[in-house]
């Protein structure tokens, strides 16, 4: 009988994991293989390593597609290159993988090969990130709300400073990708009608060297005195700018404030230390999940097309509360 992978399932098994880690052999990653015993081998394309965030989430997509688990797991690491994890995609393809896990760097260009792996009958989960082809050419998948996050971080900004002139730049994510599309998308909604207004935007690809080097810039273009409020699409790049303040004689956190998205521990700490002063949440820890979507696809029941795991926010005072149980 076919059965129904439940979102609602998912993000109790997501809220567990905060108790548990990344994830270990004997957490929800099953019994080992499919209903009939064997050995899944499961291609994951993974974006790179370009940030806190993506290190945590390769650690639990590792750990959940491990053998004690059932898995033999072809890993790629593509480091922010789409065309190299399309041509890793088709070694999956070529080496006849069981299943394929994808974190796609962006959202275009999917639909050849993903009707590749659809001829080959070998279904695709999509993981973190989205992409703009047919729903048809993959089977589910599971990530955040990138968009809602957006919209968190941009009414917290409008509450704070929307009743004054704020002067904002925004240090965006890889061109093209989901949540540097949806972050955008969501905080420009949620400032709409606010005194807040964006003075500059450009991308630090999501990573901390990227961040500091753009904040370089628009600090050599507005000065410290010129700019209220930075808006980071990830906690990388904020830490970037954090840098690049203090080595222009600013206060971070003070002088200039700073919203960002991931609540990654060295974000947090800067949450705490009172260097940023907002964080939303992007839960890494997706292992599980994935695993499961697998085996069941497998196992030929009915998955949920999209599978959203909840957020959660922080102040200062609520990063402090939990910094030191965090798994990531």
């Amino acid at each position: 009988m076919k059965t129904k992978f439940r979102t609602g399932v998912a993000v109790l098994g997501a809220l567990a994991l905060f108790a548990t880690g990344c994830g270990s052999s004997d957490s929800d990653g099953g019994d080992g293989g499919s209903a009939s015993g064997d050995t899944i081998k499961v291609g994951f394309a993974q974006t790179g390593s370009e940030s806190g965030w993506r290190s945590a989430n390769t650690e639990s997509m590792k750990e959940a597609f491990s053998e004690e688990n059932g898995f033999e797991l072809v890993f790629n690491a593509a480091d922010n290159d789409p065309a190299a994890q399309i041509s890793a995609v088709r070694s999956f393809i070529s080496q006849g993988v069981d299943a394929i896990v994808i974190a796609p760097i962006v959202e275009d260009g999917w639909d050849d090969v993903l009707q590749e792996a659809a001829d080959a009958d070998i279904p695709v989960i999509l993981e973190d990130r989205t992409v703009t082809s047919s729903e048809d050419l993959y089977e589910s998948w599971v990530g955040l709300d990138f968009k809602k996050e957006g919209v968190m971080a941009g009414e917290w900004a409008a509450t704070e400073f929307g009743s004054e002139p704020t002067k904002m730049v925004v240090l965006e994510g890889t061109t093209g990708s989901a949540p540097a599309n949806d972050r955008a998308e969501g905080f420009d909604e949620a400032i709409a009608g606010s005194s807040i207004e964006k003075i500059d935007s450009q991308t630090g690809e999501f990573t901390r060297d990227g961040g500091k080097t753009v904040m370089e810039g628009f600090l050599q273009k507005y000065g410290v005195d010129g700019i209220d409020l930075v808006y980071a699409h990830n906690d990388d790049m904020a830490l970037g700018a954090i840098e690049a303040i203090e080595a222009a004689g600013g206060v971070p956190g003070e002088d200039i404030k700073i919203v960002s998205i991931d609540a990654v521990h060295d974000g947090m700490q800067a949450l705490v230390d009172g260097k940023i002063n907002f964080i939303v949440e992007c839960n890494p820890l997706l292992g599980d999940l994935a695993a499961g979507l697998v085996k069941s696809v497998l196992d030929g029941e009915t998955v949920e097309k999209q599978v959203y795991v909840e957020d959660q926010s922080f102040t200062q005072e609520q990063a402090a509360e939990v910094i030191d149980s965090r798994a990531y």
